[in-house]
């Protein structure tokens, strides 16, 4: 190989390694973009899914009304890596546990919140993780 083709070889290397890096900072978002923290919202329901997943895991619950309609909510935590340290593992959240969620409304007006913290079946309130910054569960 001559010393042309090497080098762009390694220059278009060197591109697809920048623009595979980029990726996932295109999927993340800041907490302001979705998120209203004059919107604080506390729901009481039972879990529906688990999604364990990078860059923010997720779980649903259903929640009853006072006239007792239900309707499913998601929320949103921080990433499996943060939670761990903050005391989570895979089987924290279970189909069916009954837990208190803290967090804020989605900007849009969707059932969507992101968890502050969670008050898990057993009692114990854990942080959840939120990308809002500063605000850790007491």
């Amino acid at each position: 190989m001559n010393q042309t083709k090497k080098s762009g070889f390694l220059l278009a290397a060197v591109a697809l390694g920048l623009m595979a890096a980029s990726v996932p900072a295109f999927a993340h978002h800041s907490f302001a973009a979705e998120f209203d923290v004059n919107k604080p919202v506390t729901l009481t329901g039972s879990v529906i899914k688990v999604e364990w997943t990078n860059p923010h895991a997720h779980f649903y619950i259903s929640v009853k009304d006072d006239q007792g309609a239900t309707a499913n909510w998601e929320f949103e935590m921080g990433s499996p890596n943060a939670l761990i340290r903050h005391g989570w593992n895979r089987n924290s959240l279970k189909p069916g546990d009954v837990v208190t969620v803290a967090g804020y409304l989605a900007k849009d007006g969707s059932k969507i919140a992101n968890a502050r913290s969670v008050t898990l079946a057993d009692g114990r309130r854990v942080f959840a993780g939120s990308s809002l910054e500063g605000e850790p569960a007491q």
